[in-house]
């Protein structure tokens, strides 16, 4: 079967260019084609792109794909717009060629510890590394796969435990930064191996007067929804990883609104970082409440209450952490409902 694909590709040349820019490709492929050949077509149509042509991985949509991954895959997932951007843009040289020294630098921060074995696994997380939704907050990140070696050494080497800890214990960029949430095309899910990982931590909240000033500061700081219903009203949802997204967008139409749809509405907000990071769960809060307001929304539902307890909580601090007021009324899904049935909710 062919596609033809509408693709926006990303330029950029270290030597010459100031900022990266997008360039527009209309190409039809075979859907047995790798994504390999999209690039290569991109390239013919314009010779200043420029790929790798090792360790291919690179964006589309926004998910990280490997150079061998099938065009029809792409396709039945994502649809035929496409958008072509290297792994970390901030890392790159030349279009989607980036800085991968990053990568076996971290490596060596655990290398006196590590059998070949240990390092043809790390080398096999090279994608992972790169698909970190960390990376858009940190560029200094430790990494995601890193953490996972560590935490393989220490299973298979308990002895090593200690010192393993004490290399990922940075408080600013090590496991405290972690709110695991890959970005690959074909996802892996690595929670279980990061969980246990802050279990071996043995972290303890830090409780002070400063949270019930902060908690009195978030409820002046908050925004009411004064109407009567949502009819009329651009509403959107913040679901994270509840799946309830298009159950309470099916409720929104339903009941006259009209859904605001925005990018972050399924990323997560930080909630697991509280205590260990506050400021990376701030700034992940403050973008995404941000991303829903700049898309146009004048009220934000949100699905889960642990998110909703967050975001009320640490209002005001999430604010101070982006340097700008967020105008945006919260309710929860109990309260949405509520709403919809005309309901005052106790």
């Amino acid at each position: 079967m062919q596609h033809t694909l509408e693709v926006r590709a990303f330029f950029f040349n270290a030597k010459t260019d100031y900022l990266p820019y997008y360039k527009n490709f209309t190409m039809t492929l075979n859907s047995e084609d790798s994504v390999e050949k999209i690039l290569a077509e991109v390239k013919a149509q314009n010779e200043d792109f420029a790929y790798p042509t090792e360790k291919l991985v690179f964006k589309i949509n926004d998910l990280v794909v490997l150079g061998s991954e099938t065009v029809g895959n792409v396709v039945n997932k994502l649809g035929s717009s496409l958008q072509i951007d290297p792994v970390l843009s901030y890392r790159s040289n030349h279009c989607l060629i980036i800085n991968d020294d990053d990568f076996m630098e971290k490596f060596d921060m655990l290398e006196a510890y590590v059998t070949d074995e240990d390092k043809a696994y790390y080398e096999s997380l090279y994608a992972l590394h790169y698909a970190s939704e960390t990376y858009r907050f940190s560029h200094d990140y430790i990494g995601d796969a890193i953490l996972l070696l560590a935490h393989r050494i220490i299973k298979n080497n308990p002895e090593h435990k200690e010192a393993i800890l004490e290399i990922i214990s940075d408080p600013y960029d090590g496991l405290a930064a972690c709110e695991y949430e890959n970005n690959l095309f074909n996802a892996e899910f690595h929670t279980k191996e990061i969980d246990e990982l802050n279990a071996m931590m043995e972290q303890t909240e830090k409780k002070c007067i400063l949270d019930k000033v902060n908690e009195a500061m978030s409820k002046r700081a908050l925004y009411s929804f004064d109407k009567e219903n949502i009819e009329g009203v651009n509403v959107a949802c913040y679901a994270g990883d509840s799946g309830l997204l298009d159950e309470i967008h099916e409720k929104i139409t339903e009941n006259g609104g009209k859904i605001i749809h925005y990018p972050r509405a399924t990323k997560l907000t930080g909630v697991s970082l509280l205590g260990k990071q506050d400021n990376l769960a701030f700034l992940k809060a403050a973008t995404t409440l941000l991303n829903a307001l700049d898309s146009g929304a004048e009220l934000l539902v949100v699905a889960k209450t642990a998110n909703m307890e967050m975001l009320t909580k640490h209002f005001a601090s999430i604010q101070k952490r982006i340097g700008r007021e967020i105008p945006l009324p919260l309710i929860s899904v109990k309260e949405f409902e509520a709403l919809c049935n005309k309901e005052a909710v106790a």
